[in-house]
């Protein structure tokens, strides 16, 4: 697993626990060992530049995430094939507004952000109520066994 986290938003980050998490999620939804997942935290400024170019959306947001292989969750035994994942960029100043309304640790929002990125990466949505149903309740799975404890709710700009 390559699992590589960029820290350029100025903001100090628990990026150990991003990447733990980052494995475990690789390992819970069966992808090759040899994934690779880019991680870039990034500030405001640069977040809306992303926003902008990839979403044509002005502001900054908190995640996003650019697909590289399509790939998508493996099975039990037979794990996705290997391949670049992705690479998601998370904006901590963005995570710490959130959390302070959610009423939960940025480090929480952190993570729950990235377990959101990398769903994004593996083909969740969360256009359609039912897709919505499926990805949010994934994450939240997801991230209730990893912290061992009730998951942070996602907050709703």
């Amino acid at each position: 697993m390559s699992i590589e986290v960029n820290n350029e938003s100025g903001v100090e980050v628990d990026a150990e626990a991003i990447v733990r998490l980052a494995r475990f999620v690789f390992e819970r939804l069966w992808l090759h060992p040899q994934t690779e997942l880019s991680i870039l935290l990034v500030d405001e400024e640069a977040m809306e530049r992303l926003h902008l170019e990839l979403m044509d959306e002005p502001g900054p947001t908190d995640v996003l995430s650019v697909p590289m292989d399509e790939l998508t969750p493996g099975v039990p035994g037979r794990p996705t094939p290997q391949g670049m994942l992705g690479d998601i960029a998370v904006c901590p100043q963005v995570a710490r507004e959130q959390a302070a309304r959610g009423g939960h640790s940025v480090d929480d929002e952190m993570l729950l952000l990235t377990t959101h990125g990398i769903l994004h990466l593996l083909g969740f949505d969360h256009a359609e109520p039912e897709d919505r149903e499926e990805m949010f309740g994934l994450q939240r799975e997801l991230l209730t066994e990893f912290l061992g404890r009730p998951a942070p709710s996602e907050t709703v700009a």
